[in-house]
């Protein structure tokens, strides 16, 4: 399967810390918007704008968490493909390699019984398929007759 989740990880613990780090600018800036001595219309405004400021900071931090959290759920959806991948592709090659022996072994006893045997359908299918490369996505898509998978 594609993609490096140690690297998505990274990516996401990094989006993380930069979602905190935002939030506590916004807290750094109103509490600098509070320390100021001034008093007044001017005064009053600039603390609301610092407050309207850091709020949307926070929603900014809020949103690098979205984007940390939607990371993570994609390295687990990798990990867990991969996983599947391989599961998919052991198993095929088990089928694939138990119809090619009972092939061989028909293919003898064949040659003993001059044509008394019929290899099986299923067998015959299973010895013809050709594996898609290890870990691509195609073994998701991989159908073997009879309803194995």
């Amino acid at each position: 399967m594609y993609g490096d989740t140690a690297a998505i990880r990274r990516l996401a613990r990094k989006m993380s810390e930069q979602g905190d780090d935002i939030r506590l600018d916004a807290d750094r800036l109103v509490s600098a918007s509070r320390l100021v001595l001034w008093d007044g219309r001017a005064a009053q405004a600039m603390r609301e704008r610092m407050a309207e400021r850091a709020l949307a900071l926070r929603r900014t931090a809020d949103r690098h968490d979205d984007a940390a959290r939607a990371l993570r759920r994609h390295a687990d959806e990798v990990d867990r493909l991969t996983d599947l991948i391989r599961e998919v592709a052991h198993r095929v090659r088990g089928l694939v390699e138990g119809a090619r022996a009972r092939l061989a072994d028909l293919a003898g006893r064949v040659a003993d019984l001059a044509g008394a045997a019929a290899p099986d359908p299923l067998d015959q299918a299973l010895a013809e398929f050709r594996p898609p490369p290890d870990g691509h996505r195609d073994w998701l898509d991989v159908r073997v007759p009879g309803g194995v998978r």
